[in-house]
């Protein structure tokens, strides 16, 4: 979403991480890289990706970093609450998102180490002029689970985490008079209640936050709370005095206090509000303050039962610092690489950091989470509540990674979004934040993330509860669904305009969604998924009815605009249309959007007139007029490879003939785009889903699409990668060389020319041998071993594909009917069948009788000629026996390259009479594909 405008251990230590994170399954491997972690830089994204640099573990509920700021107290200077070009910060806050956008979110209970006596109340200091310090980044360090700067004011800050505690080391100028804040009331995007008490005797500040308000600026519907931070932070020097404030008032003295900032009128923080305490210590006994800080969602019990879990009182800061590092190789050594750059290793390695760092461990270590319903649950034993779902981001490819090496994380995670939305009502709320759902963005994206966590072996959860669930949420009409509050970024509904989806078959221009083609796109995806969730479980009526559903993005490709999805009217007709427009679409254009359709791409390549066609129209969408690569900020018309609607896109050159073409822009990107440097992810990173995709595309494998867990193939960007699956499975990638171009490759030992992997792959493991080189070969070209797609009439194959062939006289010998049942295109303008014969047609037989329904026609725009040299007029006939034949379909005023006809009939033989072989009078037959279903 973008803004609205040490050495590798191999067991994870469980009082650190608790159900979140388990050893690596089975023997020790050798590993090529034995300290992952040594080469995550968390200021990666820090400028433009909107990351955080502190302190967390993998999946964590602590995210201890800092609170940047550019002079205004209430606001954030980027959404993770860091900034890298502004170094002055007034706090560091133990929650955060990474990736967002919006104005942030979390932020929750910043402690500033202050040097000097409070003389007022800080939040009076609505400029940040005085409880605030520079910094230099020449005096900072952030890496995987630890955070370091060295502020102007001469505190040296150090921070470290456990799953649900943090570990502080700040350390004092000697002589002076060391204080800490602890700004209670001071969330991200502020709070509508805090607490703050102080335990002088037990060196204890504890107290709570209550707040929400994700993206509540931009409309009222988000001006709400939903969730309470309770906090306890224990110090290890005793407090030499105490005090507090509230709003504009300084309270010395006192122990405890209370007030949260509000979120105004327009759901900001107003300046001057809010309550907070502080402490000075006393540093008789040496200069380092040390303190230990456990979170709960539950209650202040449970904060204080995390931290004597998990960061006992003895428990050094350094100890919690190497545990942090051993869960962290842990977990990146799933994925192990060899060969590449000191800068490659860095970039994939805090790729894959980011994608690992949400969803949250929610749940306390007794198993106790507030729902959705603001009641207390308890997670089952040995299983883990999750929060914080970025949905429309993270559906794409960020929640099959997890799964793909954490099957039981991604299991607890599907069982997570289950349990929120049976306490929402039965609502699926697209993007959740801690207890509560904010309803930001577009589509339905639980419905196929759910499905793809199934799909990719995450199945250890109510996957049946959950498809009756998302079948209900799907059939069933809200009043929140014919509701426009919230319009246009937070739709209240989960299926916005879901009555027009259920009568016209697509969400029109004047739904209720942001954007009806881009929401009829979505939702595509999303009935897709729970069709494949239905087909897995066995429920085939249900898997019928959302596979037929899931192919509703028919209604609004519009071929006479040029050929690109478009926003429709509710009456059928097409307001006016231009494709570098946003207009239907949520953060991207007509053009950009077009290509979302992961599913069927097959059927939308048809639709553009076939494979010439549609290669023609990428080549474009990814580069200009001159040649030059549009990656980035090239216009509508152009792609945008730094937001979600666009990354899948070059992975579709693989369905077109052509992944040499997949091969050279996803190089590119990885190369031109990415870098171990603040500025170094393109766009906001929306909780890892972007840099899921870097990681996918650097192994040179990704998901075919939502709800499956078939792979695309690319050139690997490293000689060799190992994934070591949760589950035992392993998968092994070798690319001598690591070349951008694919040779030759084998699986499991056996040569392949297909530029995709089946289920079984990712289900069983095994190997990839790539040959790579420098130069484009024809590897994966044939259209008989093109990837997947899924349509109403998937699961039939090609019966004509290969069978015997005749037809009319050739027009050269190499030209014969053969040609057009042998599965591909790939040989050019000579792989077809030509004919000049008065009487022009093309018969296979199919061996046997066979229970027909359609066949599709690639016609002479296919194969890159002339689309007036596409068949105009034909019948298709059918026959038993090849003498006596049945019309199923006649054919008049044909103009698309690639035509479909669906009949219904059972026959041996199927025939293709020509009655007008071209767009003018007389011409040759030319008919590159000819297949039945």
């Amino acid at each position: 979403m973008r803004s609205i405008r040490g050495g590798r251990s191999l067991v994870a230590v469980a009082l650190l991480v608790g159900a979140a994170v388990a050893p690596l399954a089975g023997s020790a491997p050798a590993f090529a890289v034995t300290n992952p972690a040594g080469y995550v830089n968390t200021l990666v994204g820090t400028n433009g990706g909107e990351t955080f640099p502190g302190a967390d573990t993998p999946y964590g509920m602590v995210q201890w970093s800092p609170e940047n700021t550019a002079g205004n107290q209430t606001r954030t200077v980027r959404p993770g609450g860091y900034g890298y070009s502004t170094t002055r910060t007034r706090g560091f806050s133990l929650t955060h998102m990474s990736g967002t956008g919006c104005a942030g979110g979390s932020g929750d209970i910043p402690f500033m180490p202050y040097v000097g006596t409070v003389g007022s109340s800080p939040s009076a200091d609505t400029t940040d002029a005085t409880y605030a310090s520079s910094f230099s980044h020449a005096n900072e360090t952030a890496t995987a689970g630890y955070y370091r700067v060295g502020l102007n004011s001469g505190v040296n800050t150090e921070l470290t985490a456990t799953t649900r505690t943090g570990a502080g080391r700040f350390t004092y100028p000697t002589g002076s008079t060391a204080t800490m804040l602890v700004r209670t009331s001071n969330s991200e995007v502020g709070s509508s209640a805090a607490t703050v008490n102080i335990d002088a005797a037990s060196r204890t500040i504890s107290g709570s936050v209550t707040s929400g308000n994700f993206c509540g600026y931009i409309n009222a519907v988000g001006r709400r709370s939903y969730y309470t931070l309770h906090f306890t932070a224990v110090f290890d020097k005793p407090f030499s005095s105490v005090g507090t404030w509230q709003d504009g008032t300084l309270r010395a003295g006192t122990t405890s206090a209370s007030g949260g900032t509000t979120y105004g009128t327009d759901g900001w923080p107003v300046a001057g509000r809010g309550s907070g305490g502080y402490v000075t210590f006393d540093l008789s006994q040496g200069t380092a303050v040390g303190v230990r800080v456990g979170i709960s969602y539950v209650s202040q019990a449970n904060a204080q039962a995390n931290l004597a879990a998990e960061n006992p009182a003895g428990t050094t800061f350094d100890t919690v610092r190497q545990r942090a590092t051993d869960a962290w190789n842990t977990e990146l050594g799933r994925i192990d690489v060899s060969g590449g750059t000191t800068a490659q290793l860095q970039t994939f390695y805090t790729a894959l950091y980011h994608a690992l760092l949400h969803p949250n461990v929610f749940s306390d270590v007794n198993g106790q989470y507030t729902g959705m319903d603001q009641q207390v649950h308890t997670a089952a034993s040995g299983h883990a509540q999750y929060a914080n779902f970025s949905g429309w981001d993270v559906y794409r490819g960020q929640v099959q990674l997890v799964t793909l090496l954490r099957p039981d994380v991604g299991a607890d995670i599907a069982q997570s979004l289950l349990n929120q939305a049976t306490q929402n009502g039965g609502v699926w709320d697209r993007w959740t934040h801690n207890q509560g759902g904010t309803h930001v963005m577009t589509g339905d994206p639980a419905h196929a993330a759910v499905p793809s966590i199934y799909a990719f072996g995450g199945t250890g959860f109510d996957a049946a509860g959950a498809l009756t669930s998302m079948v209900h949420a799907a059939t069933t009409v809200t009043a929140a669904d014919l509701s426009r509050d919230g319009w246009n970024v937070m739709v209240v509904g989960e299926r916005p305009s879901l009555d027009k989806w259920l009568s016209i078959n697509y969400i029109p221009t004047n739904g209720n969604a942001w954007g009806g083609a881009g929401e009829t796109l979505e939702v595509s995806v999303a009935d897709f998924g729970v069709s494949q969730l239905a087909a897995r479980l066995g429920s085939t009526a249900t898997a019928s009815q959302f596979l037929a559903r899931s192919q509703y993005w028919k209604n609004v490709f519009n071929p006479g605009n040029g050929g690109y999805i478009q926003d429709r009217n509710d009456n059928g007709t097409w307001p006016s249309f231009s494709p570098g427009s946003d207009s239907g679409f949520a953060e991207g254009s007509a053009a950009q959007y077009t290509w979302m359709i992961p599913h069927n791409v097959r059927g939308l390549f048809d639709r553009m007139g076939g494979n010439a066609t549609a290669v023609s129209r990428l080549d474009s969408f990814f580069h200009n007029s001159d040649g030059s690569w549009a990656l980035t900020g090239a216009g509508g018309t152009k792609s945008e490879m730094d937001n979600e609607p666009s990354i899948w896109v070059p992975w579709l050159y693989n369905f077109a003939g052509r992944p040499d073409k997949a091969q050279q822009t996803i190089r590119q990107t990885l190369n031109a785009l990415w870098a171990p440097t603040p500025t170094g992810i393109p766009g906001q990173d929306d909780l890892g889903a972007m840099s899921a995709w870097y990681v996918w595309s650097a192994m040179g494998i990704h998901p075919l699409t939502p709800g499956r867990s078939e792979l695309l193939v690319s050139a690997p960007l490293f000689p060799g990668v190992t994934v070591n699956r949760g589950n035992g499975k392993t998968i092994s990638i070798t690319a001598p060389g690591a070349a951008t171009y694919v040779q030759s490759l084998t699986v499991n030992g056996t040569a392949s020319n297909r530029a995709w992997l089946p289920e079984s792959f990712v289900a069983n493991g095994g190997t990839l041998a790539f040959t790579v080189g420098t130069t484009a070969s024809s590897w994966g070209s044939a259209l008989a071993d093109a990837p997947p797609s899924f349509d109403v009439a998937s699961g039939s194959p090609n019966l004509a594909l290969n069978r015997p062939a005749t037809g009319s006289a050739s027009c050269n010998a190499n030209e014969s009917p053969a040609k057009a049942v042998n599965g591909t295109v790939s040989g050019g303008t000579s792989d077809k069948f030509c004919s000049t014969a008065a009487t022009k047609y093309l018969q296979v037989d199919l061996g046997s009788a066979k229970a027909l329904t359609s066949v599709t026609v690639r016609h002479a725009g296919a194969g890159g000629e002339s689309t007036s040299w596409n068949t105009r007029d034909f019948d298709l006939q059918v026959s038993s026996d090849g003498t006596t034949w049945s019309t199923v379909a006649q054919v008049r005023g044909n103009t698309a390259s690639v035509s479909s006809h669906t009949f219904t009939a059972t026959a041996r033989y199927v025939r293709m009479n020509v009655i007008a072989a071209e767009q003018g009078s007389g011409g040759a037959t030319r008919i590159y594909e000819f297949e039945v279903y």
